[in-house]
C-alpha cells in the first residue's frame, strides 16, 4: 500500500459539518494512527523537499487548526522553523492580518509581524484546499512580511470547489484529489 493510499484509509466523511450540505473531510482516525500520521507528514514534507531530498524552505506556516497539527511536525521533518497562521485576536504580540472567504464563510487571518523575516522561503500546510482563501490569504500575509511562498502543501484537494485557481502561481503539493 502507498503512503497516500495509507493516508486516505484513515479519513472519513462527515456529512452535513459544520453544517447542512458541507461534507467535512475528518483526519483524526488518521492522526491517531503512527503510521498513518508518519506517512503524512513525509507526503506534506515533500513540498518543500528538491530532487535530492534536501529542504528548500526556511520555515512552514500551518493554517488553524489542523495545519498546526501538521505543519509543525512537517517543520521538525523538514529541520526548519513553524510559523502559525492564527484567526484573528489569537496571537499575542502585533501582527499582520489580513481578511478572506470561507467555504462557508468569513475569517481574518494573522501572523506576528515578526514571524518571517525578507526573503525566507515558506511552505504552507494545511490539511485541504477547499476554495483557496485561507492558502491565498497565507500567502498574502507572507508576502506582507517579505517572504517567499514557496508552495503549498495539503492532505486534500477539493477540485469541485476549484482553490487551486485562487493561487494559481504557488506550486501545490497534493497527497489526494477529490473531484
Amino acid at each position: 500500500m502507498s503512503r497516500a493510499q495509507l493516508i486516505m484509509s484513515q479519513i472519513r466523511d462527515i456529512e452535513d459539518f459544520p453544517q447542512p450540505g458541507v461534507t467535512f473531510k475528518d483526519i483524526t482516525p488518521m492522526l491517531a494512527d503512527p503510521s498513518g500520521l508518519r506517512a503524512c507528514i513525509q507526503e506534506l514534507a515533500q513540498g518543500g523537499r528538491d530532487q535530492s531530498g534536501q529542504a528548500t524552505v526556511t520555515k512552514v506556516m500551518g493554517l488553524e487548526a489542523r495545519g498546526f497539527i501538521l505543519g509543525g511536525a512537517v517543520a521538525a521533518e523538514l529541520g526548519v522553523g513553524f510559523v502559525p497562521g492564527r484567526k484573528a485576536g489569537k496571537l499575542p504580540h502585533e501582527t499582520h492580518s489580513i481578511p478572506y472567504a470561507l467555504e462557508y464563510g468569513e475569517e481574518t487571518l494573522e501572523m506576528h509581524v515578526d514571524a518571517i523575516r525578507p526573503g525566507e522561503r515558506i511552505l504552507i500546510v494545511d490539511d485541504v484546499l477547499a476554495t483557496g482563501g485561507t492558502a491565498k490569504a497565507a500567502a498574502e500575509l507572507i508576502r506582507q512580511a517579505g517572504g517567499v511562498v514557496h508552495a503549498i502543501s495539503v492532505v486534500l484537494e477539493l477540485a469541485f470547489l476549484a482553490g487551486r485557481s485562487v493561487v494559481p502561481d504557488i506550486p501545490l503539493h497534493v497527497i489526494h484529489r477529490v473531484e
